[in-house]
């Protein structure tokens, strides 16, 4: 199961953990998630900028993560989105270093 009180991220994979509204979710960055969030937001390596200069807007982060969720079975987007605001900034941008590194460096390597 990817999300649920169970979930848990597989740091080889370059996964993350949020956790909203009690629930966790994995954020998988693979390549479909990522052509996804960019051809929603453009450029990743701008949108990596941006967030390193402080300058990333909400939606960003929401659209990101919505692509990069390895299961949205029994969510809606504006509904994670509304969580993402509830749960606040700090807890909201806990997985986006690891995300936005993963963009940058590609996974780790095991070995």
């Amino acid at each position: 199961m990817s999300h649920g009180a169970n979930a848990q991220a597989n740091q080889w994979r370059g996964e993350a953990l949020l956790e909203l509204d009690g629930q966790d979710h994995v954020l998988r960055p693979s390549f479909a998630a990522l052509v996804a969030a960019e051809e929603e937001l453009g450029p990743l390596f701008t949108l990596v900028e941006r967030a390193a200069a402080g300058a990333l807007r909400l939606t960003e982060l929401a659209a990101l993560y919505w692509h990069c969720l390895s299961s949205r079975e029994g969510l809606e987007r504006d509904a994670f989105a509304e969580a993402l605001v509830t749960a606040g900034l700090a807890r909201a941008t806990k997985p986006l270093r690891g995300l936005l590194a993963q963009v940058l460096q590609g996974r780790a390597d095991p070995a």
